[in-house]
């Protein structure tokens, strides 16, 4: 092999900045060159131009390993389609399972026991595929259910995904005091780190912010806050602070603006980084990075296929450690094999044809992206500490700071959607007027028994973070 090394730019002069400021001076004619900067919905400046000496010095952590965890989502109500769909997406190319379980078979799969935990699972091998689960305030027992069908595989990583707090924000109230939620789930998740050394133990999640309307920064520092409140409880609960960390993952929604989802996740790992080592938990993060739901589009749903792509192409190139890619008919209902297959297999050309997990962060070194990974980083922090000045993640739910935040957010993103600032494949650009119907799966949920959530002693309260769609805000 020749390893000549042809100089392709030797013939040409060094590009200076001054060359460019005269073409953007003649090109603008006469307007400031402040009217080619841009901002964030988090007011973050983005510049038209980048130099070497803007970017950061500091290094961002870096996700270890290559390549990404493609895990299924399952949410079919009936027990026994979801556990087809479940085979059918191990066998087709997912690596692992996101199991959405509501006894009532409204908000995911009709699980009320072990036993149907169990049917769900027949034919899954535990100990090679990782089994995540959401299950609101029923997590607690979710992973109990999920503990005992496992106890012959101690190596099984499953991921157990006690989040409250999600639940606690989502539904604006809890069943009995949201801090006896917290520690009832630390106490669990304590007694579940022994026999499961491989396991995730809690989820820490501003997903629910996210699709609320809140800003990037915003996402960040409620699942920022969320990970030192769980952190804060397993301590409590005996463990040491490095392995508390170590157990807990990071959720991130990406979406269809690729740059900012990829400064997002490289922003979650630098102030996972800062925190972890601040409270004595020096260990790398666990991210996994779910497409938005809020992006997705009822009208020209086939639009939703470049929104997931980019989703899909953000989280790989971002450096997720496991992606759950949605269906592109998710906004409409249930989706048919057909837009099952759709999200698995884009996840299976980013990997397998286009190569995305065989370089370890391949953002580094963009000084563009260095610059708004790092601005982010910053932004999400000082959003975290003003949280935890608020006394904490539950404190600034129950006082409404979080959904304050959220809703000027989104009045924001509405202005920007009215203003034409902010455009919207298929709804406010390019409406297709022969808009091609697409089928989705239609299903009567079946309700089973399930345990009662509720603990000991009055309800908890805080204004319900209530998600939103693009589209409904440029109506």
């Amino acid at each position: 092999m020749d390893d000549t090394v042809i100089p392709l730019a030797a013939d040409f002069e060094p590009a200076r900045r001054e060359d460019w400021l005269k073409l953007v001076e003649k090109t603008i004619k006469g307007a400031p060159l402040e009217s080619l900067t841009s901002r964030t919905a988090d007011g973050l400046a983005v510049q038209p131009l980048y130099r070497a000496e803007d970017a950061p010095l500091a290094a961002t952590p870096r996700p270890s390993g290559l390549g990404w965890d493609i895990r299924i989502p399952v949410r079919h109500p009936d027990v026994a389609a979801a556990n087809a769909e479940a085979l059918e997406g191990l066998a087709n190319g997912g690596a692992s399972l996101l199991l959405s379980l509501d006894p009532r078979g409204e908000a995911g799969v009709a699980v009320g026991s072990e036993a149907d935990l169990a049917r769900l699972l027949d034919g899954v091998m535990l100990e090679v595929a990782p089994v995540a689960i959401d299950a609101g305030f029923l997590g607690g027992k979710a992973a109990d259910w999920l503990g005992s069908l496992a106890k012959s595989a101690p190596a099984a990583p499953l991921q157990f995904h006690l989040d409250p707090l999600s639940a606690f924000a989502r539904q604006g109230v809890s069943p009995g005091p949201i801090e006896s939620h917290l520690i009832g789930a630390a106490n669990l998740a304590a007694r579940l780190a022994t026999p499961y050394p491989k396991a995730g133990l809690f989820l820490a999640s501003g997903i629910a912010a996210h699709e609320a309307g809140a800003t990037d920064a915003e996402e960040l520092a409620v699942a920022v806050a969320s990970a030192l409140a769980y952190a804060k409880a397993l301590v409590r609960a005996g463990m040491g602070a490095p392995d508390a960390f170590a157990r807990i993952t990071l959720a991130v929604a990406v979406d269809h603006d690729y740059f900012a989802s990829i400064a997002k996740l490289r922003a979650a790992r630098k102030v996972w980084a800062q925190i972890a080592a601040a409270c004595g938990g020096h260990c790398p993060s666990r991210i996994e990075a779910r497409s938005s739901g809020r992006m997705l589009a009822r009208s020209d749903a086939w639009t939703n296929l470049i929104r997931l792509t980019a989703a899909g192409f953000a989280a790989a190139a971002g450096g997720a450690d496991a992606v759950v890619l949605g269906a592109f008919t998710d906004a409409l209902g249930l989706p048919t094999a057909f837009a099952r297959r759709q999200a698995r297999n884009t996840q299976l050309i980013l990997a397998e044809e286009a190569g995305l997990g065989r370089v370890n962060d391949p953002a580094a070194g963009t000084w563009y992206l260095e610059a708004l990974t790092t601005d982010l980083a910053a932004a999400a922090w000082t959003r975290f500490q003003a949280i935890e000045a608020a006394g904490g993640i539950v404190a600034a739910l129950e006082s409404g700071l979080i959904a304050d935040q959220t809703a000027a957010a989104r009045e924001a993103l509405a202005a920007r959607i009215a203003a034409g600032d902010q455009k919207i494949l298929g709804v406010t650009q390019f409406r297709n007027p022969d808009e091609a119907p697409v089928e989705i799966e239609t299903v009567t949920p079946s309700p089973v028994p399930g345990p009662d959530a509720r603990l000991p002693g009055p309800d908890s309260h805080c204004p319900a973070l209530s998600p939103i769609r693009f589209e409904d805000l440029a109506a």
